[in-house]
């Protein structure tokens, strides 16, 4: 399976330049993510999507990274440059989607994903954690959603039918609870709260 890098985020609330580049420990947050899904065994071809706002995470991924494709957007929108995104790739069959600011995904969890998606009947999934996981780091997302009485949050991966990718296509809400995927940096006390998690299970950076 194929899997986009969605990097054009402008990162206004971080206030550190380009959200992707924002330095976890030394590395920028979607050398986390790059690395994760090169390492995985069920991905194949790695894609980065930029927009006009993040050239310079562009110029990064292709110094860095020689063996990863780089697509251009026009950054109108999360939805029509994914769309483009997928298309201009070439990739055929399921492709994961995945945002830059999760650094804290692994291998193991990317390939839960992948083998849960193939043991599903609809189309596409969508990933989630329960609000209380956000609430236990002191997280408050920016989405909720209400299913069959639980509260949920997207956490930015999703597996979809890259030959249906302009229809909208129904998803399976796989509900984890992996603390990894609490994390999208979006603010400073996410990026803190990364820090933290980090020192906890590595030692001091």
């Amino acid at each position: 399976m194929d899997a986009i890098i969605m990097a054009g985020g402008r990162g206004l609330r971080l206030g550190r330049g380009e959200k992707p580049l924002v330095a976890l420990r030394g590395k920028p947050l979607i050398g986390y993510v790059l690395d994760a899904l090169r390492r995985s065994s069920k991905i194949g071809k790695v894609f980065v999507s930029t927009t006009p706002s993040s050239p310079l995470t562009r110029a990064w991924v292709m110094e860095h990274y020689d063996d990863v494709g780089l697509i251009d957007t026009q950054g109108v929108g999360f939805v029509r440059d994914m769309i483009f995104a997928v298309e201009a790739s070439g990739t055929s069959g399921a492709v994961l989607i995945i945002m830059a600011d999760l650094p804290l995904v692994t291998p193991a969890l990317i390939e839960k994903i992948i083998d849960t998606y193939g043991r599903v009947d609809e189309p596409a999934l969508s990933v989630h954690i329960p609000l209380s996981i956000c609430s236990s780091y002191g997280i408050r997302p920016d989405t909720i959603f209400n299913r069959d009485g639980r509260l949920i949050v997207p956490v930015g991966i999703n597996i979809l039918d890259a030959g249906r990718i302009r229809e909208e296509q129904p998803d399976y809400n796989y509900i984890l609870n992996d603390a990894e995927l609490a994390v999208n940096v979006n603010t400073k006390n996410d990026l803190r709260m990364c820090e933290l998690i980090c020192e906890n299970r590595l030692g001091p950076g």
